[in-house]
């Protein structure tokens, strides 16, 4: 007769294991001071861990802005849209319009880069940066997504703008669970071009010591159609239509006793354009947008291939301390589609053109021991270490010459922090991270590349040799914080954070083009040390919820993308760059079956161009979202059917550039869903009014007829689902 084990304590739930144990069935109240858990009987739980905390912060209590973004809004959105940029953009304040594009690139947070993480795993690549690393995990495999505002170093380099960390699926309670589902896609004439589906399953349980999660999901989809029912262009960075993509997750979790816990997890994402159209250029001084007609593209696909690996050990009371531990392997492949700047002949002399692809292979430790108590228990003390390896080059396919040269990125760090609570009311954060960082490049030559000008010793040269080096970078980085609770409905917050980032190192070294360079000597390779600071508060009436927030983001030596129109390439050029902005974020639970948000944002930053040390040029549309205003309405119109409506206006944007400027558009999106006997469905339509516009990258981040894309006109999603 098999042992029955009793239920592990909820108390324990380690901080890197928390989306695998599993959970009690909750009701969630979200406010804007914070996201309050209930249990089926209306009793108060703690507020929500945020897991991309190193130190167990609870969601409304800390120092900085934190959107909690559970998984009840991610199902509105994905009823309405499949485009994770979208999804992102929709319910994060200060995140960028989507492009709509596999890439990613131009869509920043507080006009910075956010890091990507999955269960804390970081997907993005800080060596050259391949703007798809949000497009690592499909978004059935998420329970939440945890988004922390503003330059941090709390999980190391990459969060100059933020960190924005993908939670996966636990199992959904004791026994065996599963799911299934599947979404059909449409444009609003059904036509069979624009036809897309997705399926997914799940599988998870809990069995005495042990839990699981297997999941799998499988996507096709068409190509789009904007407003004016004429098909949107095609990019050269990467498609989302005309796309098949595929997820696979699985993890196992095994209590050791009450208080220890391991998990390993491995999640394989594969997202590959189709090859069934080519781009038409557009006439940006015309008003003439990029569409696409059927043809047979030059080269390969373009892909997304992503796999990860995770191994988790916690520890609940190691000598009186919590211990969590993670180890992480990643491999991760970018493809791009074929450019005319790469001119390579075949055997028969027919001058063809190739094209990229980025490889990295991250592996990575992190250890946080924090212990509470302390101080009669007025003081919590965490302390970590990280540690990253990362390889990565960029290499032409078809050729195989190296276009970025094999990098090698060594970094370590080591954190303290500290949670003092002052009195009742107030209570003070404080840290410092120490990194040390190395760079190994060995010596390289740098491809030419220039077009074919009729000499076949030429289309395949290399331009200048490139001498080596080990340049290494030596950081401390600080982070302050203050928490006042003024009244039972009153919070006031203020911090002060510093980010640590790279700046794009496959950028620097194939753009070299003066003979003699070493890497050692190459200034642009210092590391973006961003300033963050914050002040906001947090207002809770009952079933009203308040925050307002004003941030800096300042960087004495950092980034601003610029397009090189003769190389066709973006560079990066190290300038000061200062940006400045408000979000506004409130909520309301008119009554038990309605409530609605509103979020509004304004960012604005300049950078210094003449290198004079003061700020004179405004960013663009490439670095800083327009001012934004978002509303929207969720109602419960019976016990079976409800409803969403949301609309986001984007205001117009002048900037010093007058190519840049944006003329502003607004969207509204809808959807219904209703529970039938067994399982449910929903109907969403996005851009419900079938807006005819320029997406805000086509207008304000780059002048260019190639990139002058319109936005996806109306479309139509039937979902279908079942949990058995």
């Amino acid at each position: 007769m098999p042992i029955t084990h009793p239920p592990r304590p909820r108390r324990l739930l380690p901080l890197m294991l928390c989306s695998t144990l599993p959970a009690m069935a909750l009701a969630q109240t979200s406010t804007s001071s914070g996201t309050e858990l209930a249990d089926g009987n209306g009793a108060e739980m703690n507020p929500l861990v945020i897991t991309a905390t190193r130190n167990r912060s609870s969601e409304g209590e800390t120092p900085q802005k934190v959107t909690i973004i559970t998984r009840e809004q991610i199902e509105q959105q994905l009823a309405i849209t499949q485009d994770p940029g979208q999804v992102l953009s929709n319910l994060i304040p200060s995140y960028s319009p989507s492009r709509q594009k596999l890439s990613n690139a131009g869509e920043t947070f507080r006009g910075r880069s956010p890091l990507f993480l999955v269960d804390g795993v970081p997907q993005t690549n800080p060596l050259r940066d391949s703007a798809r690393d949000s497009y690592t995990i499909d978004l059935s495999m998420v329970e939440r997504i945890e988004v922390i505002h503003g330059a941090s170093a709390e999980h190391g380099l990459g969060a100059t703008g933020g960190i924005i960390n993908y939670v996966t699926k636990r199992p959904d309670g004791a026994g065996v669970r599963q799911h299934a589902g599947i979404r059909l896609t449409s444009d609003d004439d059904f036509e069979s071009e624009g036809f897309g589906h997705k399926l997914d399953y799940r599988l998870s349980g809990q069995t005495g010591d042990w839990d699981y999660v297997v999941a799998a999901s499988r996507q096709e989809r068409g190509v789009f159609y904007d407003g004016n029912d004429e098909l949107v262009g095609i990019a050269y960075p990467g498609e989302l239509q005309d796309s098949e993509s595929y997820d696979l997750l699985a993890k196992v979790g095994y209590w050791l006793d009450d208080q220890q816990s391991l998990e390993a997890s491995i999640n394989h994402f594969d997202l590959e354009g189709g090859d069934d159209y080519v781009p038409v250029s557009g006439d940006r001084e015309a008003g003439v947008a990029t569409t696409a007609r059927r043809g047979n593209p030059d080269g390969d696909p373009g892909y997304n291939e992503v796999t990860t690996a995770r191994l988790a050990y916690s520890h609940a009371d190691w000598f009186g301390n919590q211990l969590d531990a993670q180890l992480y392997r990643q491999r991760f492949r970018a493809q791009f589609a074929t450019t005319p700047y790469f001119p390579y002949q075949d055997g028969d002399g027919n001058t063809l053109y190739d094209q990229t692809r980025n490889e990295s292979d991250k592996v990575g430790a992190k250890f946080t021991l924090s212990r509470d108590g302390l101080l009669n228990d007025r003081l919590t003390l965490t302390t970590g270490l990280d540690l990253l390896q990362d390889d990565t080059r960029q290499m032409l396919v078809h050729t195989e010459r190296t276009y970025v040269p094999e990098t090698r990125f060594r970094n370590l760090a080591a954190f303290l922090q500290g949670d003092i609570d002052l009195t009742d009311s107030l209570r003070l954060h404080a840290g410092v991270r120490q990194e040390q960082a190395e760079l190994d490049v060995d010596d390289f030559s740098t491809v030419d590349r220039s077009t074919d000008d009729g000499d076949p010793k030429d289309v395949t040269r290399d331009l200048v040799d490139v001498e080596g080096g080990n340049p290494d970078f030596d950081e401390t980085l600080f982070n302050a914080g203050i928490v006042y609770q003024a009244t039972d409905w009153a919070q006031l917050y203020a911090n002060y954070s510093e980010g640590f980032g790279m700046p794009d190192v496959g950028r620097v070294l194939r753009g070299i083009e003066t003979p003699g360079q070493d890497v050692d000597g190459l200034l642009q390779l210092q590391p973006i040390v961003t300033d963050n600071r914050e002040i906001g508060a947090r207002f809770d009436w009952d079933r009203y919820g308040l925050e307002l927030s004003y941030y800096e983001s300042n960087s004495d030596f950092g980034e601003r993308l610029t397009y090189d129109q003769a190389s066709g390439t973006w560079v990066g050029s190290r300038e000061k760059t200062e940006i400045q902005g408000l979000e506004v974020t409130g909520e309301a639970q008119v009554n038990d079956a309605h409530r609605l948000r509103l979020t509004y944002t304004h960012a604005e930053g300049e950078s210094d161009t003449d290198g004079d040390g003061s700020v004179d040029t405004e960013l663009t549309g490439i670095n800083i979202a327009p001012d934004t205003l978002k509303l929207a309405w969720s109602a419960a119109w019976t016990d079976r059917l409800s409803s969403h409506l949301q609309y986001s206006h984007y205001f117009d944007r002048s900037v010093d550039d007058p190519e840049l400027e944006f003329d502003g558009y607004g969207l509204v999106d809808a959807s219904l869903a209703y529970r039938l006997p067994v399982g449910r469905t929903s109907l969403g339509v996005e851009n419900l009014t079938d807006e005819d516009y320029f997406t805000y990258y086509s207008q304000a981040a780059r002048n260019s007829d190639d990139y002058y894309f319109k936005g996806r006109g109306r479309t139509l999603t039937l979902s279908y689902q079942l949990d058995f």
